[in-house]
């Protein structure tokens, strides 16, 4: 089994910048695929990026250029590094992983004034 827990998020000004951390623990393995997923109030959850255990990543096109994903694996930790934030980039952010115990972590707000 695996828990994940998001923490970093909160209320920036358009033009700020936030970076959220996922702390993993448990059955959690260095190659297994870890990602961000965000969902906005009334709309369906979105991919954001993924990274692979290699650090190999993908970005939603929205995203592309502004956010940045990484990963500890010494630490089972993820980040999100988000900078020049909009804001429809308001949000609840969630982080998973695949693997042989996939798991989603409880979300954090993700709030950007205009």
């Amino acid at each position: 089994q695996v828990q994940l827990v998001e923490s970093g998020g909160g209320l920036v000004q358009a033009g700020g910048s936030l970076r959220l951390s996922c702390a993993a623990s448990g059955s959690i393995f260095s190659f297994d695929a870890m990602g961000w997923y965000r969902q906005a109030p009334g709309k369906q959850r979105e991919l954001v990026a993924t990274i692979t255990g290699g650090g190999s990543t993908v970005y939603a096109d929205s995203v592309k250029g502004r956010f940045t994903i990484s990963r500890d694996n010494a630490k089972n930790t993820m980040y999100l590094q988000m900078n020049s934030l909009k804001p429809e980039d308001t949000a609840v952010y969630y982080c998973r992983n695949w693997g042989a115990f996939a798991s989603w972590g409880q979300g954090t707000q993700v709030t950007v004034s205009s």
